[in-house]
């Protein structure tokens, strides 16, 4: 059977209308896998000598023991935002004479073979030879590894507990980050010393290997716990059925002054309100209006005027880059639909682009109290907002023609990296690296005011172009209108 499945898989892959994308991300991924396994293998030989360095008297199992404890934490960090549950169109499998529990044994056990999960063993297999040339006795080093490869599977199921626990949160990265943040606290205020006992735990393993089966019952248990959560939710009418609750609807008669976009901008700005992953864009918003206070006020940025650029972008154009990049997917669900009314394509694409520019305004001038910390810095955020309007989101507009992954809404919203493509790789080189390159050369060559000049008369010439811009960008939609439309019919 699970010949059957990683065969239904392949097949899927395969057969997907976003294949020559998703082929090169694949080789994308795999080229950072192999990056990290030699970096993880070449810390792996030297450890033994750095650990000699740091503490030549200490045994260097003991002395990597006192440092699981963070490594643990940093690890499940790490696996919250960059690792899902591997993905399996089951629905179809539901009715069939297939008994659930295989289907979700398959599941659990793919997660098991994940990269996260191995990914130590390249710095802890050559260590462990080392030791054992030096005499360390063999059987202790291969219990030694095992016990911390048990404590990865750990982590990966435990991972995938608390991302179900916390998925409704619209931020649900923060109980985690506090949640760790406490751990880290009373470990760091000797309130309780959880590295010492970690350390002392993993010790304990080594001197009697029958506490090893602790490590292997918390991992059974982490494995029934995940097996029962998704038993229970593998049911055709799993989705059908949802909360009744009251929906505090807001007519937007507003929108109404700006004519024949005001439909789309009413779907749109409902859209973001009313579902996880879409609602996050708020957060990102608050986000942006705060990210300068993680660098202005520390002095050492005060002397690198070429610095205040690059936070100005991101501080004015956080809400266009993450809800622009992923236009027109954000309507996936009901695309088809959309495109059959008799609608203007042109309208549909302004409603997109008022609202970006209206984020970009916002965060600008809710920024201005920034020129506390210097005149320059209000004058890069001016001239970042400008160059965020009249091009980047012409540039990320036409970059949402060639998307082709579905979204679901319904998904969980901070760190969802579903219906990512290559597009959303490539659209950061004209996004952001062309003008910071822009501004950087103007910058040491001539100055900080005629860089920030520069971006500004970029910004200005698109905002002039807007209509030729927009018409061209229009073209391009409609002709991909049907390769679009097929894309979004398929669960990528």
């Amino acid at each position: 059977m699970i010949k059957r499945f990683l065969f239904l898989e392949w097949r899927s892959f395969f057969r997907s209308a976003s294949l020559g994308k998703s082929l090169v991300i694949k080789f994308f991924m795999g080229f950072i896998a192999l990056y990290f396994m030699a970096v993880f293998l070449f810390m792996g030989f030297f450890l033994l000598d750095i650990i000699n360095k740091i503490a030549p008297n200490q045994d260097p199992i003991s002395a990597i023991n006192t440092g699981i404890f963070f490594w643990i934490m940093v690890e499940l960090l790490i696996r919250f935002f960059f690792q899902k549950l591997p993905a399996m169109h089951v629905k179809p499998l539901l009715v069939l004479n297939l008994k659930r529990k295989t289907i979700v044994n398959y599941v659990l056990g793919k997660s098991a073979l994940s990269f996260f999960n191995f990914l130590p063993l390249f710095a802890l297999i050559p260590f462990g030879i080392r030791l054992y040339l030096t005499g360390y006795n063999g059987g202790t080093i291969v219990l030694w590894i095992f016990a911390i490869f048990l404590i990865s599977l750990i982590n990966n199921f435990l991972n995938f507990i608390i991302e179900s626990v916390f998925a409704d949160f619209a931020a649900s990265f923060l109980p985690i980050v506090l949640g760790l943040a406490g751990l880290f606290a009373l470990n760091y205020f000797e309130i309780i010393h959880l590295d010492t006992l970690v350390a002392s735990g993993m010790n304990a393993i080594l001197e009697s290997p029958v506490y090893f089966l602790v490590l292997l019952g918390l991992l059974v248990l982490l494995y029934y716990y995940n097996f029962k959560l998704l038993n229970a939710k593998l049911y055709l009418d799993s989705g059908l059925k949802t909360k009744v609750k009251e929906v505090n609807a807001s007519n937007l008669e507003w929108t109404r002054t700006f004519g024949s976009i005001a439909p789309f901008l009413q779907l749109d700005l409902r859209l973001i309100w009313r579902n996880k992953r879409s609602k996050s864009s708020i957060w990102i918003l608050v986000m942006g209006l705060l990210y300068g206070l993680f660098f202005y006020p520390n002095p050492t940025y005060h002397d690198m005027p070429w610095f205040f650029m690059f936070v100005g972008m991101f501080s004015t154009g956080i809400f266009l880059i993450n809800f622009g990049q992923f236009i027109p997917a954000w309507d996936s669900g009901y695309y088809k639909l959309l495109m059959s009314q008799n609608i203007k394509y042109e309208d549909y694409l302004k409603s997109k682009f008022l609202l970006m520019t209206i984020s970009v305004v916002l965060l600008f001038v809710l920024g201005i109290p920034y020129v506390y910390f210097g005149w320059k810095i209000l004058m890069a955020h001016f001239a970042a907002a400008v160059y965020n309007i009249g091009v980047n989101s012409h540039v990320i507009l036409f970059g949402g023609s060639f998307n082709r992954k579905k979204i679901d809404l319904s998904q969980k919203a901070a760190f969802n990296y579903q219906g990512t493509g290559l597009v959303q790789f490539l659209i950061g080189i004209p996004l952001l690296i062309i003008p910071m390159g822009l501004f950087a050369g103007f910058y040491f060559l001539i100055g900080f005011e005629l860089a920030c000049g520069v971006l500004l008369l970029f910004g200005i010439v698109g905002i002039l172009f807007h209509k030729p811009l927009m018409k061209a960008i229009t073209n391009k939609y409609i002709q991909s209108k049907y390769k679009m439309i097929s894309a979004f019919n398929q669960d990528n």
